[in-house]
């Protein structure tokens, strides 16, 4: 009698999963028709899913006896809301010469203005980087530099790849009516589509594709990672870096990749870049191969032949093991090792590029 409540209670639970992944919008789109045909056609897509150049495994070893890790608050998140720099309505409005500036939103989105140009760069605005608030964990700030409603009309988003904390669903439906056009890795439109995108708003690109938008020129790089947003749909999409190259500054933005011989690759073609978004959290040691550690990110900057490594996906999510601060110490450690200009800004502090204004406080040292 026991074991067959048990059954059922497990049968339901079972249910109601496969439910909520099957209607679910969070899930997101599959690629059907033409979409579908293009992806055949990449050299980077075989056997019905993407590869990454370098032999990659998403997990290297499986330490079942640290899982429990994760669940420990611990100084895994910091025990003080992170200080933001509150931007008002007219913020960007007042940026009438032009500048080059970035102004970070925590985790890796990037608010960036170019040549005239508002593009956001992995906008994930929501609370949690998950398809349900239950299955992940809070924010560490409480607001945001300007608030989702607040944002003027963009001229581009730019999107890295499909994960929740990258691909954020509310964030996509409050933003579309604003967004001029989305540029996005392949597969990753059907996405978009399915969260009411219009078609002809969105480009797919491959790996070393280009493109050009209003005087600027986005090309879509490798990166050493994978995708997927389901428990069935790994590698069914594409995941990218972004070269994004205006009239005076050439930028770099990494999304999430693990070190490889990419990054020298692309920094000889595209390079010297003014300076380089890159991740350097949420690594750990079971997941080597498709996250940086600090120490490598900062190696990949001078791949990259970057002036100044701006350190992103750190500073808004639970994702990883460490310490929530370790990735931006260890990263300014290696820094000072090998020369690298690095700027540490606040959520909401703004780094202009022309004036070579790069905040670099102690800021996660708390109040």
């Amino acid at each position: 009698m026991i074991l067959s409540v048990i059954a059922s209670i497990i049968g339901v639970l079972i249910l109601i999963a496969i439910l909520f992944i099957n209607l679910s919008p969070e899930f997101g789109g599959k690629i059907k028709g033409e979409f579908k045909e293009r992806l055949s056609k990449s050299s980077n897509y075989s056997d019905g899913k993407f590869k990454n150049l370098s032999k990659t495994e998403v997990m290297k070893k499986t330490d079942w006896g640290r899982s429990s890790e994760y669940f420990t608050k611990g100084d895994k998140v910091p025990d003080f809301s992170l200080p933001v720099i509150k931007k008002n309505k007219n913020f960007l409005a007042q940026n009438t010469e032009n500048k080059t500036r970035l102004t970070w939103f925590g985790h890796s989105a990037v608010l960036l203005e170019i040549d005239g140009n508002k593009i956001f760069l992995d906008p994930m605005l929501g609370d949690v980087p998950a398809p349900h608030p239950f299955l992940g964990s809070k924010r560490f700030n409480d607001t945001l530099p300007i608030a989702m409603d607040n944002l003027p009309e963009l001229d581009a988003v730019l999107i890295s790849h499909d994960h929740y904390d990258h691909l954020d669903y509310g964030s996509i439906k409050g933003l579309k009516e604003k967004v001029k056009k989305f540029y996005v890795p392949l597969g990753v439109g059907a996405h978009l589509r399915s969260w009411g995108v219009s078609p002809d708003k969105i480009i797919e690109l491959d790996w070393w594709e280009e493109v050009n938008f209003n005087n600027l020129t986005f090309v879509a790089t490798p990166s050493r990672h994978f995708s997927g947003r389901g428990l069935f749909d790994r590698y069914s999409t594409l995941w990218c870096s972004w070269v994004i190259k205006g009239s005076q500054d050439n930028l770099f933005f990494g999304g999430d990749s693990g070190y490889d011989e990419s990054f020298k690759k692309i920094g000889q073609k595209y390079g010297p870049f003014d300076i380089a978004m890159l991740e350097c959290g949420q690594y750990d040691a079971q997941w080597p191969e498709i996250h940086m550690m600090p120490e490598e990110t900062v190696q990949a900057n001078v791949d990259l032949n970057s002036k100044v490594l701006m350190p992103i996906h750190w500073g808004a999510f639970k994702l990883g093991l460490h310490n929530w601060k370790e990735p931006i110490e260890r990263a300014e450690k290696k820094a000072e090792v090998l020369n690298v200009r690095l700027t540490s800004p606040k959520i909401g502090e703004t780094i202009i590029l022309s004036e070579k204004i790069f905040p670099n406080t102690k800021w996660w040292k708390g109040k």
